[in-house]
């Protein structure tokens, strides 16, 4: 990159951290060229939307400030003119970037541009350092700011970190940390559309891909969207298995998440409900077993279908199997280890006792041997680690994710007895959610990822939506 190029210095504040969702609230531009500042430019934008409270406790602007604001469209030819022909420099530039393409798509204007990102170039020209965000930069090289937070006055920032570089750093150097900090531009296959690696967020979510004729080919999810997607079908990147796939994908569309967990909950229902080609489908619910202890004493355990069983009658299971021969070789494995008696369980048809007992590997119950409630006591104890958990709340929960950058006051996933009922972003959507029929049965898929879950977060807050309270598990 060459130092003496022009220069956008831009700041952006919005309505959250996710383009697809979310609006400008205000705009501030600096332009260099030549080295010197030729013009100083900013305005609130009104995002024709609420702005968070805690977005503006964060900002301090509020909704009243932006009521006679213009809208972005009002703007867009303005700003657009601001930017062109210059190289785009923000502290973490893919944000401010992706926001001013989908903003600049709606006014229907294509934006396009080489972009800086000043937290890589602070990384790479200071990597003794841990911390890189604004403030840590402005302590580090001793910038002030007279309205942090604000667009103008944090492309200011950006704007004297520069000049500081340019004084301080040989030339060569910078020019070479600078074009090391440009984003890069993937090499799509030329079938998708212009500037999709623009419009792709850094944040969790889940994608998918749709054919020649708009048939739906994969269904993915990812903790960093843009890079999952641009890892498969990335002409330079993508491996030996994704080229197949790459060469059929005519369109991609994707839903940013708070987190992992509403990615993971929301593939599931997609792949479920939308069944595209190249997934291996989700086993589900209907095709997979369980281990049940027979309800005659006999000691006999059978292996059944998981939705032919009763909710309430779930925690008398044990295991979730794929199919009935990974459940006979989990119990059959579990009794040789114990030293249960194989005839007994229902695993070997024999008359008199079971061949265990001849070579000294099963105690007797098959014979009298060893007392039958003695063995079935066992059998429970052996196999209490596979016991299918009761749902751990008192009935349909509100569960509250973190937010990422796709909603950085969190997304709330509503759930009932292991289904989930979708995500809630809003108070009308958690309304509709908190009344949704629910699938019947138990949801084996979501039954596992929460599981996953509540084990890595012990701490969880959760509405009960029959009382409305908060409360933490």
């Amino acid at each position: 990159m060459d130092v003496a190029e022009p220069l956008v210095f831009v700041d952006l504040e919005t309505t959250g951290g996710n383009p697809a969702y979310h609006r400008i609230t205000e705009v501030g531009i600096i332009r260099v060229e030549n080295g010197v500042v030729v013009d100083e430019w900013s305005s609130l934008v009104n995002p024709e939307c609420p702005i968070p409270a805690y977005i503006e406790a964060f900002t301090g602007i509020s909704s009243e400030m932006v009521v006679d604001a213009p809208r972005f469209a009002d703007i867009a030819p303005t700003v657009f003119e601001k930017l062109r022909g210059a190289v785009f420099v923000a502290h973490n530039a893919r944000f401010d970037y992706s926001f001013l393409r989908s903003e600049f798509l709606k006014a229907k204007l294509h934006f396009s541009a080489t972009a800086m990102c000043t937290v890589k170039l602070s990384r790479r020209l200071f990597p003794m350092h841990a911390r890189h965000n604004l403030d840590a930069v402005m302590e580090r090289h001793g910038i002030s700011c007279g309205a942090r937070h604000r667009a103008l006055g944090d492309a200011q920032v950006l704007r004297d970190f520069w000049f500081k570089l340019r004084r301080e750093i040989p030339e060569a150097v910078l020019a070479d940390a600078g074009a090391q900090s440009v984003l890069a531009v993937a090499q799509l296959p030329s079938a998708l559309p212009e500037g999709l690696a623009d419009e792709l967020t850094e944040g969790a979510g889940v994608y998918r891909y749709f054919g020649e004729d708009g048939g739906l080919l994969y269904i993915g999810r990812s903790n960093s969207l843009r890079t999952r997607v641009l890892g498969q079908l990335s002409v330079r990147q993508r491996g030996p298995r994704d080229q197949k796939l790459a060469d059929l994908v005519r369109r991609v569309d994707w839903v940013e998440t708070a987190g992992e967990l509403g990615a993971m909950l929301l593939e599931a229902d997609w792949i479920r409900a939308q069944k595209p080609a190249y997934n291996r489908r989700l086993q589900g619910s209907a095709e997979s077993v369980t281990l049940r202890v027979a309800a005659d004493n006999s000691g006999r355990i059978d292996i059944e279908r998981i939705d032919s069983i009763e909710p309430k009658d779930l925690t008398q299971c044990f295991g979730v199997f794929h199919r009935e021969q990974d459940a006979r070789k989990a119990l059959s494995d579990i009794a040789h280890a114990q030293r249960l008696c194989l005839k007994v369980l229902g695993l070997e048809q024999s008359a008199g006792s079971c061949f265990a007992l001849q070579v000294g590997k099963c105690r007797g119950a098959c014979t009298g041997k060893e007392p039958l409630i003695l063995h079935n006591t066992r059998v429970r104890v052996a196999l209490s680690a596979l016991k299918i958990k009761s749902w751990p709340f008192p009935g349909r929960i509100a569960l509250r994710e973190p937010g990422g950058m796709a909603s950085q006051g969190g997304d709330i996933h509503v759930l009932d007895h292991w289904t989930y009922l979708g995500t809630a972003r809003s108070d009308e959507e958690l309304a509709g959610l908190s009344v949704k029929q629910a699938r019947a049965g138990f949801d084996v898929d979501v039954y596992k990822i929460l599981l996953r879950y509540f084990s890595n977060h012990p701490r969880l807050a959760w509405f009960d939506l029959r009382s409305g309270k908060l409360a933490h598990a």
